[in-house]
């Protein structure tokens, strides 16, 4: 009787948040794992190719094998992105930018492995909701990160509210982001929900050449000039 194959590794594998150097943000064993490495599960094909063009993995594009995972993927669909895992072939989950499985895809592939027997391993690289928060002077013995808040103005002002709540009661600071064209809408409606002494940051193109981040409180904010957010990966953080 043949015996089964033991079953691959998934990877989470980080990538750049923005677009500087590969080398920059990662670490050399990243790129030698990744060079060990012929199948990817990935939310883009097109940036996932351009990742691995520039680590410099020492092998051709064409011999890797691709298969996307995002918004768009079916839950009966995930089986057969794991499949190869199941005979043997390891595996590295890509996002668009910084770690999969955080505000990103890759935690339901990650959990069928989990379900499946399959080990998962994260491994080190930027991710922009902790290192806005390393940078921001806020309560980083207790967070929550809200990702999106609801885009109708008084739902928004509502969820805004009930983050402020949460942030000066609890001392917990609230993260959450946003779509960056929608940015200077949501800057200006936090200036406008929130209390006057109540601290907030804004975390903008972290780890980029433009990288600015600052904490202030809302009454601070209100009289200075504020920067163009204007499609710019931004991180919103809610303090006491």
């Amino acid at each position: 009787m043949e015996t089964p194959k033991p079953y691959g590794t998934l990877y989470m594998l980080p990538c750049p948040i923005g677009d500087g150097e590969v080398y920059d943000v990662l670490p050399e064993a990243n790129r030698r794992l990744i060079a060990s490495l012929d199948y990817f599960i990935v939310e883009n094909v097109r940036t996932a190719r351009r990742f691995l063009s520039r680590a410099a993995i020492g092998r051709p594009i064409e011999e890797l094998t691709f298969a996307e995972c995002n918004e768009h993927t079916r839950p009966e669909e995930l089986g057969a992105l794991i499949a190869p895992l199941l005979e043997g072939r390891s595996a590295g989950f890509i996002s668009e930018a910084g770690v999969p499985g955080v505000a990103d895809p890759g935690a339901e592939v990650a959990a069928l492995c989990h379900a499946r027997g399959v080990r998962v391993v994260p491994l080190v690289g930027p991710s922009s909701i902790l290192l806005a928060l390393m940078a921001s002077g806020q309560n980083g013995q207790s967070f929550a990160f809200n990702g999106y808040l609801p885009v109708k103005p008084a739902e928004r002002n509502k969820a805004v509210r009930m983050l402020e709540r949460r942030a000066l009661s609890e001392g917990q600071s609230q993260l959450f982001i946003e779509a960056p064209y929608r940015n200077d809408k949501l800057l200006d409606d936090l200036l406008g929900a929130l209390a006057p002494s109540t601290r907030l940051t804004v975390a903008v193109d972290v780890t980029g050449a433009e990288e600015w981040i600052r904490t202030l409180p809302v009454a601070q904010w209100r009289r200075q000039e504020r920067p163009s957010l204007h499609k710019r990966p931004a991180i919103f953080i809610i303090g006491r």
